[in-house]
This record gives C-alpha cells, structure tokens and sequence, in this order.
C-alpha cells in the first residue's frame, strides 16, 4: 500500500522551535518545506513535542502494546528468550518478529548458551540482523572469553553490550549492603560490585581498543571509572533505567517484589549521583529495562522473586520528569532515548533530519496519570512505579510513516 505524504505542523520540535515536518515514502522529506503535495494528510499538532520515536536499548521481551503506548518504535531485544540468541536462525526469526509496526533489533549472545565460556557464531548472527553482541543477564567471568568476544566483536564493526557485577560478591544476592537490607534481612551484596566488573573491562577496552557499552550503571563508583575512561578517549557508554534514577532501595520495604531488580536499588548517595551523570554527560542512553514478569514470578518472597520490571509504559513520562526537575532539556532526553541508542546500533533512524525514517512521536508533557499495574498495555504488570502519578505520554505515533497509534 502506497503511502500518502504527511505533513506535521503547528509541532515544538526539540530545540524548541515551532515548525512542520514532511513526510514522504515513509522517510522525513523535509524540514518546513516550501512545497506541500497536494495529496498530503495534514496533522495539526497544536503546539505538542515532536520528537523521534524511542528506540529502546536492551528489552527482555518483545511487548508490541507496551511499546506503542510508550512511544516505542524500535527495540533491541537481550538474547535472554526461552532459547539464548546464539544461532543466526534464532536471530533472524526474532528480527523478523515486530514488523511493521515494531522493528526489533536482535542482540547477539556473545557465548554459546550464554554460558560465558565458548564464543557464539557473532559473525553468522551480524549476517541474519543483529546489530550488536551482550552478554546477557550476568557479565562473562573469564577476562580471556570477554576479551576475545570484544576483538571478534570490534573486527565485525558491532558493540559489545555488558552486564556489570562482579559474580563472586553478587552470588546469592538480592538487595544491596545498606540499612534496607538489613532491616529486612535479605541476603546482599556491597555496592562496589559493579565498579569491580566497570574496572577489569575497561582494562580490557584500554589493551583492544574495542567499544563497550555498559547496559545499567547504578553506582558512583562505576559511574566514576566511566567517566575518567571517557576523558581518556576509551570508545564506552553506558545506560540506565528510571528505576536507579527515581527509586532506592527505601522502595524493597515492605518485602515490594516489584522494585526487585536486577541490578538491585542503590542508596540514596548512588541515586543521586545518577542523575548527576545524567546532567553531566557521563550517561549516554536512558531504556526501560522492559522485562513483564508474571505473578508465579512475582507472587512469592522477595528472595525468591525473579528480578525485572515492566518499563515500556513509563520509560517517556519518567524521562520527561527529568526535564521539569531541570536534569536534562528536551533534546537531551531525546539524545538518551533514542540518537545515541541508534548510534550505538548502526540506524538510520533517532533523529529528526532529512532522509530517516520516519519513525515519530507526537507528546502531550503535560498530560496527567497514574500508572496502574492493573490496567497496563504490557502482557504483565511488575511496575516498581505502580501507583505513582505522573505527567506526558505519547498522543501518536509513527512507524516508517504509517500511524500506528
């Protein structure tokens, strides 16, 4: 079906101006065009964000509804499924698997199964559409394995995507050392654990040259080593969800195996240097961590819950929350959710210019609700923000130039 050409006006685009947008052959065609077709559907956005739609970097599960009421368009799927993403086969099924209105972006398992011990067939998998490697749930333990994985990966032109804790302080764990977790008596870990796994690969990055993006950082520590590797030119980035950067661990109280999570809340001293390297330019990509756990995974004691949360719904009022509270303007969020996420993934796609998809997002910042883990679009409702009232959310949205919501 052909598509007719689009034309958005009366929109505040991310530098604040007012101005129109053409569409045409489901790519931007202009930026306030002289010349209109004829034939053009006109929007009147009457003064809401236009913005690129958010590519979500690292989701645990393809939840088309979830993302289309968060203004998602595009996600990069972990290759933790009921089968690891470790076959060219898998890779290409899972890519295959949204569209058109959803493109997903497979990420490759860096090791067979998973297992972090034998190198997965990254070259095969790049060949069926994945479009960067990660280790998963858990880092790769052998120094030798991940070193290999981040030369193959960097000969392939793909980033390597990497869990960060160290598995002998982290094992048994689910809470971090603090007050909270003693208060309830739940098993933990100290926070430096993730600055521990941040330091041994970023030696790594130091003797390869290969790029790294660290999917969650949530310690200063961590935070501290990235941003003194960043000065030295090493190629890392890293991201974060809006679960580290609003909660801490003061949320597990009451045993809330919603704010389970993995890597767990932080004190409030990390939280708030998050959001410090939010404003600073040390974060580079803001995700969701979309990962719906069901009740027979949450229904039980926190020690025996699984870790994860349903992300996609408020990934954007979250990141617009940011901006009131002045940690980032418009275009810096939009740099978080979706310029450095496509960047990272090698897509012509996250940014409102001439010639890219026209992958968009009409936001009403001022629209208030209330998240409901009841009457959520996603398949399942682990919301650590459930209850909590919030303002802006995604009026339409656009894939490729056809109007999916």
């Amino acid at each position: 079906m052909e598509l007719k050409p689009l034309l958005i006006e009366g929109a505040r685009l991310l530098g604040g101006d007012t101005r129109r947008l053409l569409v045409a052959e489901g790519r931007i065609a202009a930026l306030d065009p002289a010349d209109v077709p004829a034939a053009a559907e006109r929007i009147d956005a009457k003064g809401q964000w236009l913005a690129p739609g958010i590519i979500d970097l690292g989701v645990f599960a393809t939840d088309k509804p979830a993302f289309h009421f968060g203004g998602i368009t595009r996600a990069a799927l972990m290759p933790d499924g009921g089968h690891p993403l470790d076959h060219p086969g898998l890779v290409e099924r899972a890519a295959k698997g949204g569209k058109p209105d959803l493109w997903v972006h497979p990420l490759a398992a860096a090791t067979k199964g998973l297992a972090g011990k034998e190198l997965a067939e990254i070259g095969l998998m790049k060949a069926s559409g994945a479009r960067a490697v990660a280790t998963g749930r858990a880092r790769i333990a052998d120094a030798g394995v991940m070193r290999r994985v981040l030369v193959y990966a960097a000969s392939l032109g793909l980033t390597v995507i990497a869990h960060a804790e160290d598995e002998g302080l982290t094992a048994g764990a689910v809470a971090t050392d603090g007050e909270m977790a003693t208060r309830l008596g739940l098993a933990s870990a100290p926070a430096i654990a993730e600055a521990m796994a941040v330091a041994r690969d970023l030696m790594l990055v130091r003797e390869t040259g290969a790029p790294l993006h660290f999917r969650q950082i949530t310690t200063a520590a961590a935070l501290d080593l990235i941003r003194e590797a960043k000065a030295a030119g090493l190629p890392v980035t890293c991201g974060i969800t809006p679960a580290h950067l609003f909660l801490s661990d003061t949320a597990i109280g009451d045993f809330r195996t919603f704010a389970r999570l993995s890597p767990p809340l932080r004190s409030e001293h990390d939280r708030h240097a998050c959001l410090a390297a939010i404003a600073d330019g040390t974060i580079d990509v803001l995700a969701s961590g979309h990962d719906p756990r069901g009740p027979e995974d949450k229904r039980l004691p926190f020690a025996e819950a699984l870790p994860g949360m349903a992300g996609a719904e408020t990934l954007l009022a979250m990141g617009f929350q940011l901006v009131r509270d002045g940690h980032v303007t418009p275009a810096r969020l939009f740099d978080l959710l979706a310029a450095n996420p496509a960047r990272l993934l090698g897509l012509d796609a996250g940014t409102l210019a001439e010639g890219m998809d026209a992958d968009l997002i009409l936001i009403d910042e001022g629209t208030p609700w209330q998240v409901d883990a009841k009457k959520m679009a996603a398949w399942a409702g682990n919301t650590p923000f459930d209850g909590m009232p919030v303002q802006g959310r995604a009026t339409a949205v656009w894939k490729g130039g056809q109007r999916i919501r």
